[in-house]
């Protein structure tokens, strides 16, 4: 049987990827990727939690109810996110953030 702190593990490498890939990385889809990476990450560690929290006697779903919020919220930003960048692809032909200076005044 796989131990909390496994997930855990594997969670906070998730996270610590994603986070990596957000501040090193220039192109607006692997950032967007990348935090896909960190909400996943902590999908799992809720999962988890609720898992070895769970009692005998009743099985608490906080740990799965915030997981369904969180992914309904990845949908939307999904939605949004790809939106934006293919508006801003078609205006600037470019993904990378660095030449990415539209709001610069």
């Amino acid at each position: 049987m796989i131990s909390l702190n496994e997930y855990l593990t594997v969670a906070g490498l998730l996270f610590s990827i994603g986070f990596l890939g957000v501040l090193l990385r220039k192109n607006t889809l692997v950032m967007f990727m990348s935090l896909e990476f960190m909400l996943n990450a902590a999908n799992l560690a809720l999962v988890a939690f609720s898992r070895y929290n769970a009692t005998a006697d009743r099985t608490m779903m906080d740990g799965n109810i915030f997981v369904f919020f969180i992914i309904t919220v990845a949908a939307a930003e999904v939605a949004v996110g790809l939106a934006i960048i293919v508006a801003l692809f078609k205006q600037k032909n470019t993904v990378m953030v660095n030449e990415l200076n539209t709001l610069n005044g």
